[in-house]
This record gives C-alpha cells, sequence and structure tokens, in this order.
C-alpha cells in the first residue's frame, strides 16, 4: 500500500509540475505580448534595412507566425544564385500581429517575393470563442488582402501558402478542441485559393503535407501545430519550383 501510494503521490507532483510550467509559460508569453504587442524588437532596427544582393538576385522574404519562423530556406545552386532569402517570422503571432508589422518589417527590405503563412493562432481559439467563430475568420481574410494589398502596391509578389493541416490532437488539447476548427482552416484556405492571380501564386500545402484522413502525415509530424524539417524539405520541393516561375 505504502508502496502504491508513492507511486501516486510521484505522479501527482509531476503532473503539477507539468500544469505549473504550462501556466508559467502561459503567464510569461501573455505579459511578453504586452509588452511587444506587435513584436517589433524581434527584428532590431539594422536588420530592418535594404537588402544587399547581386543584380541577378532576388529577395525573397518569408513572413507570418511560427511556421513561418521555422521555415528552412531552400537549398541548392539554383536557389542561391537567384535568390537571397530573409525570415521575418514571428512565434505565436495572430493574422492582425503579423498585418501590423508589415511596414516595419517588409516595406523597409523592398523585397521581390513575399512568402505568407498565418491565421492558424486565430483559428486554433475558434473552440474557446465559438459565439466570435465568424469575425475570427474574417479578421484572417481582412489580414491576407491587406497584406497582398501593400506588398502589391510594392511591386512585391506574393506566394501565398495555405493554413497547414494539423498533427495529431494530445489528450490535453481535446476538452479545448472541435471540428469547427478543421472547418474554419478549410474556409480560410478557400479564401486563400481565391486570391491566385498577377502576382499572387498559391502553395497549396495540404496535398504536400496531409494523409487521407487531413493530417498531417506521420513523417512530417512534430507535433499539434508544427511540421518537422522533414514536412519543410517536402515544402521547400514545390515551393523552389513556384520561386523560378516568378516574373
Amino acid at each position: 500500500m505504502f508502496l502504491i501510494l508513492s507511486v501516486l503521490l510521484f505522479i501527482s507532483l509531476v503532473a503539477n509540475l507539468i500544469i505549473f510550467r504550462s501556466a508559467w509559460l502561459y503567464y510569461k508569453e501573455a505579459n511578453a505580448v504586452r509588452l511587444n504587442p506587435l513584436g517589433l524588437s524581434f527584428y532590431p532596427t539594422a536588420e530592418t534595412q535594404p537588402v544587399e544582393k547581386e543584380p541577378a538576385q532576388k529577395v525573397v522574404v518569408f513572413f507570418g507566425d511560427s511556421r513561418a519562423d521555422q521555415w528552412p530556406f531552400p537549398q541548392g545552386p539554383e536557389m542561391d544564385a537567384r535568390f537571397v532569402f530573409v525570415n521575418r517570422g514571428v512565434h505565436t503571432q495572430t493574422a492582425s500581429q503579423v498585418a501590423g508589422r508589415f511596414d516595419a518589417h517588409i516595406r523597409p527590405l523592398q523585397p521581390d517575393i513575399l512568402i505568407l503563412q498565418m491565421c492558424i493562432n486565430d483559428l486554433k481559439t475558434i473552440p474557446l470563442f465559438p459565439d466570435a467563430r465568424e469575425p475570427i475568420i474574417d479578421g484572417c481574410k481582412a489580414n491576407i488582402a491587406e497584406i497582398v494589398a501593400k506588398s502589391r502596391a510594392l511591386g512585391t509578389a506574393v506566394i501565398l501558402t495555405t493554413v497547414f493541416p494539423f498533427g495529431p490532437l494530445p489528450p490535453e488539447r481535446r476538452l479545448l478542441w472541435t471540428d469547427d476548427t478543421f472547418t474554419a482552416v478549410e474556409e480560410v484556405n478557400t479564401y486563400i485559393h481565391s486570391l491566385s492571380g498577377e502576382g499572387v501564386l498559391i502553395l497549396d500545402a495540404t496535398p504536400i503535407l496531409a494523409d487521407e484522413t487531413g493530417r498531417v502525415k506521420e513523417p512530417y509530424r512534430f507535433d499539434l501545430l508544427h511540421i518537422n524539417t522533414a514536412g519543410y524539405d517536402a515544402l521547400n520541393q514545390e515551393l523552389a519550383k513556384i520561386l523560378v516561375m516568378v516574373e
């Protein structure tokens, strides 16, 4: 009996430590956002100047949330010869935060091509705020449209990447998750496809990353919201094809 009680006490202590750590990280993250709402300090002024490049090269900037922040640059002699890659992703950011820092983090770089991945941090909150479902989705669409319009006004071509599919749902998320999140992602992705046109190309992540159930394929999984290096390698194979098509 003593051994059983000891084991249960140990499990309880470990569980409470995990809960405390999670709560602490969320608390720290929330206060960091209050201090720096748009995340402008992630990239100091010295890093927001026009990019040095060879005359034949194009400046390509990854822009968005953590999924953009974690995106490794495409590799290879052709990529190196034709492009200079820059990353301006910021983890945890919502669509309005990404759009809000365009003038500070993108405009000064004068990119030739902008690669945009955003909106998951908005859409994942729908189970928490079900009454705000439509405003959340509309906000994603409006902020994407704003970034596209500002980019085109600069003469920047835009590669819109659809919102990545999800990985497996961990047990701790199940009480705070509904299938409505998946349908919301599909709705935003449909909108993203509708923006295809002159100077706006679409990189559809779903057929590359998803399995027959719509979840991220096992070899590409990292966690619920993120993919691993192999997943990005698969995306970069398609991205490289699109980049060389941009005039």
